[in-house]
């Protein structure tokens, strides 16, 4: 059986109950203020018509002029007159009280509500964001960052206008209607029974279209998250982009989301606008067709003109909250959409988590030993291929082994598997005496650290870059880091010095600067065990030879993790490993693997052929003008 939309619709924002629940001190004086508020509307037709009835009709009774020979009777008269005036007086400063309470509970509600609608939403974004630093890469292999961004930003939005406004508004309205229909009866029992008979017809287009409204208003939501999600990835490769002069194309592409995204929404839009002309209509052709069965009543007699007053504001007041209630209900509808879209990464969990109560491990100086048993592993994206195969591998504590091999081979993954981005299908991974599996995150990679092969730099300092090693460390220690890394001279020349901002993802600095700054991030951290994953990649020959000796020394002590490409830099390692096809094809020194001729002979002889053709060319010039 499939719920109603109003059923579903609240079901999904019952989701939001626990980021309420902490502010129910608040919610209720919220809603102590908004009774206040709607009693004092339901109470204006009443002072109209106690108004029309004792006041202008007194005062339409009393004469307006008498016999002049009668004194008494004019005396009379004009005591009457005088008395009269005083009860409407009276009756308009009580419509000015109750105008003064209506405006102070309203100023309360709407200060109350609107407190509470920024309240939840900045905790809903907390709470998201932190659910997604606790994710796995394999959640973001099919989950764009910018579409997580639009989420965080628009859908909040939305929330935040039905929490902090609409469903305030909507549950006054929801008063003003229940008390209006009440005070309805109560005025004529009679005229509230046609007029409830009819209304009663306005639930059927709520119902029918408002399935299609939620429905439009998610897909809506989904085409801005690909539109966000598009931009964010094309500025984020802006040289790219422009290197291939594709600006065209890009804006093509981003404009064809946008108007995916706008025709979605003209289509919600166009379903709210015929519910909302459809509800209006049929409720004020109901209360004008009453109002006219009323009117006769009172040429009739059977009626007083203030009864009908009274009747007629009550059903302005009515008509009214139902109105608003429609537009309301939109914006619920809305809210129900992106709820649901927050709560599917709010439910998101990552199949990687530490174990409960995990023992604390404590890393012992002179590195760790590192064991790989028969690990079997497939990327979520790739299930039919393999990138570990059956890999066992033993790295002894303070051991430098490279990781070398053709693209593909399962390098990056043995880093991956290690640092638990992802778990092995089959087999097991020991740090120590103790399985991966077993430690807590926090202590497994804290005992790693890693100078990856895309360098991240953040938007901030360059002290505050290398500090993200080890934020507890003094200036003094993160000025040794960077002087071991050989980025201290380069940082000093800057014109702030470590206090220099670096730019969006480190744009004022070159390639080699940049990693040069995470590799003194991760001697900062002095971890027993130290994973290089090409991580001279992008220095010159000059700066490769300085940032080599600099890792010589950072590799003293600890067991490194070293995967090249350039074997020039792996020469000196205790073991290479040679890896194909995520398997293990060669072990031992480069003099033994270069004397067996196998794959990394013909990787190590085609490389060093390359660099010595390389450099016999450009010397010929020189040769010549010699």
């Amino acid at each position: 059986m499939t719920d109603t939309p109003q059923r579903s619709s609240l079901a999904v924002l019952r989701r939001l109950v626990p980021f309420l629940s902490p502010y129910r001190a608040r919610l209720a004086l919220a809603f102590v203020f908004l009774v206040i508020a709607a009693a004092s509307t339901l109470v204006v037709p009443l002072a109209f018509r106690q108004l029309i009835d004792h006041g202008f009709s007194a005062t339409a009774t009393a004469p307006l002029s008498v016999d002049p020979a009668s004194a008494s009777l004019a005396q009379a008269s004009n005591a009457l007159n005088r008395a009269a005036t005083a009860h409407v007086n009276l009756y308009f400063l009580g419509l000015f009280a109750v105008a003064v309470v209506l405006a102070a509970s309203t100023a309360a509600r709407f200060y109350m509500v609107s407190w509470l609608g920024e309240r939840v939403v900045a905790d809903l974004r907390t709470a998201v964001y932190t659910r997604m630093l606790d994710q796995s890469p394999e959640f973001f292999e099919t989950t764009r960052s910018g579409e997580v961004l639009s989420r965080l930003t628009t859908d909040t939005t939305l929330i935040q206008t039905v929490v902090g406004t609409s469903m305030s508004m909507g549950l006054r309205n929801v008063f003003l209607f229940a008390g209006g229909m009440g005070m309805l009866a109560f005025t004529s029992l009679k005229l509230f029974a046609i007029t409830f008979g009819l209304l009663a017809l306005v639930i059927i287009p709520i119902v029918v279209m408002g399935r299609r409204v939620r429905k439009l208003s998610k897909a809506s939501q989904d085409r801005i998250a690909d539109s966000s999600a598009l931009a964010g990835e094309i500025l984020n490769a802006m040289p790219t982009v422009q290197a291939f002069t594709q600006e065209p194309a890009e804006a093509r592409r981003f404009h064809d989301s946008v108007e995916a995204s706008f025709a979605t929404a003209i289509r919600r839009t166009t379903t709210r606008a015929w519910l909302t002309t459809l509800v209006i209509t049929l409720v004020f052709g109901a209360i004008v067709f009453v109002l006219w069965l009323g009117a006769n009543a009172v040429m009739a007699g059977t009626m007083s003109p203030g009864l009908l007053a009274a009747f007629v504001l009550y059903s302005v007041i009515t008509a009214g909250a139902i109105g608003s209630l429609t537009e309301t209900w939109g914006d619920v509808l809305r809210a129900a959409g992106a709820t649901e879209r927050l709560m599917e990464l709010l439910d998101a969990r990552s199949y990687i988590a530490a174990p409960v109560n995990a023992a604390p491990f404590q890393a012992l100086p002179g590195g760790i030993a590192v064991h790989f048993e028969h690990v079997q592993f497939h990327y979520p994206s790739r299930p039919d291929t393999a990138s570990l195969a059956d890999f066992t591998l033993d790295i002894a504590a303070g051991e430098n082994v490279a990781l070398v091999g053709p693209s593909g081979a399962g390098k990056s993954t043995v880093l991956q598997l290690l640092m638990r981005f992802y778990a092995p299908q089959a087999g097991r991974i020991t740090l120590g005496d103790r399985t991966i599996d077993t430690l807590s995150l926090d202590d497994l990679r804290s005992s790693l650290g890693i100078v990856p092969q895309d360098t991240v730099i953040f938007s901030a300092d360059a002290r505050a870059n290398i500090r993200y090693g080890r934020p507890d460390a003094t200036d003094a220690e993160i000025v040794m880091a960077a002087k071991a890394a050989q980025a201290h001279d380069f940082i000093e020349r800057m014109p702030e010095g470590y206090s220099t901002f670096l730019g969006e993802r480190g744009v004022r600095l070159s390639g080699g600067q940049r990693q040069r700054i995470a590799i003194a991030r991760a001697i900062l951290r002095n971890p027993p065990v130290l994973l290089l994953d090409e991580a001279t990649s992008a220095l010159d020959a000059e700066s490769e030879a300085a940032v080599q000796r600099a890792l010589e020394a950072a590799m003293e002590g600890r067991t490194t993790i070293v995967i090249a490409h350039r074997l020039a830099t792996v020469k000196k390692a205790d073991r290479i490993i040679a890896m194909d096809g995520g398997r293990i094809v060669e072990s031992g020194t480069h003099a033994e693997l270069m004397a067996l001729g196998g794959l990394y002979a013909r990787l190590a002889t085609m490389q060093f052929s390359m660099q010595t053709e390389v450099a016999t060319t450009s010397l010929q010039p020189m040769a010549r003008t010699l």
